[in-house]
């Protein structure tokens, strides 16, 4: 897929990047927030960045845990030199990382800059840790890795030891919005969806080897060449979804 990307040739190639971010606090959600009207004419507006040490707590073992899974590092990004709810973050996520997680390289980052370095050095990157506002921007920023968000699975997850407790939810579905624009065209990129499935697989069920048979079926189905028209290709959502099934058909 290096010709669906921006990025020049052999850049991108190695790049395996886990974005984890936090859902349920922050900017998105915090109190107050609000539009006023302020003397002598217009309006004021303002939201509140608030985050407690539980929930920071909460999502860096998310992060941990999954870096330990997989290459060894985490990239927290904060802006922590201009907002104190940053420095609380920076704080608390260096503290699970020396007393629970030793084992794990932690990279601290300021949000800017961590974009600068996705672009320039996308391989670097392992496990990248942040809140809903950053969270959101990167996972985004990603996607620019695989050339489509079409690409791009997503979980929500309680975390990952309770996962698959009794009345522990998660939620899979692919990082991009509906499109319904693409509605009835054949157009959409099932393959985020496809891989979200496979997520579903190693963090609910439990069956990393179901998994990985379904990534396997897509990476043998990409390079084929079975790609929707965001990858430059020609074929249809219904196309695709039948390559993959083929090839997972014939999994060992």
């Amino acid at each position: 897929l290096t010709h669906a990307t921006p990025f020049r040739e052999g850049l991108a190639e190695q790049a395996d990047v886990m974005v984890v971010r936090e859902l349920c606090g922050g900017a998105f959600f915090a109190q107050p927030r609000g539009i006023e009207p302020i003397k002598g004419g217009g309006f004021r507006a303002f939201d509140t960045n608030l985050y407690t040490t539980p929930e920071i707590e909460r999502i860096a073992r998310v992060a941990f845990a999954l870096a330990r899974r997989r290459r060894g590092r985490v990239t927290s990004i904060d802006k922590a030199n201009v907002m104190q709810s940053y420095v609380l973050w920076r704080q608390v996520v260096e503290n699970i990382g020396r007393s629970e997680y030793p084992d794990v390289e932690l990279e601290l980052l300021y949000a800017d800059n961590a974009a600068y370095q996705l672009m320039q050095q996308p391989a670097h990157f392992d496990v990248i840790l942040g809140d809903n506002l950053f969270g959101d921007l990167f996972s985004d920023l990603a996607g620019t890795i695989t050339g489509s968000l079409g690409m791009l699975p997503s979980a929500s997850l309680p975390g990952l030891t309770r996962t698959a407790d009794a009345g522990a939810a998660a939620i899979y579905e692919p990082v991009h919005g509906s499109a319904p624009d693409l509605t009835d065209l054949g157009m959409a990129n099932p393959i985020g969806a496809i891989l979200s499935v496979a997520m579903m697989f190693e963090f609910s069920f439990h069956q990393p080897a179901v998994a990985r048979a379904i990534e396997q079926a897509v990476d043998r189905t990409v390079q084929h060449g079975t790609l929707t028209p965001d990858l430059g290709g020609q074929a249809t959502t219904e196309q695709v979804t039948e390559q993959v099934l083929t090839h997972l058909a014939q999994a060992d």
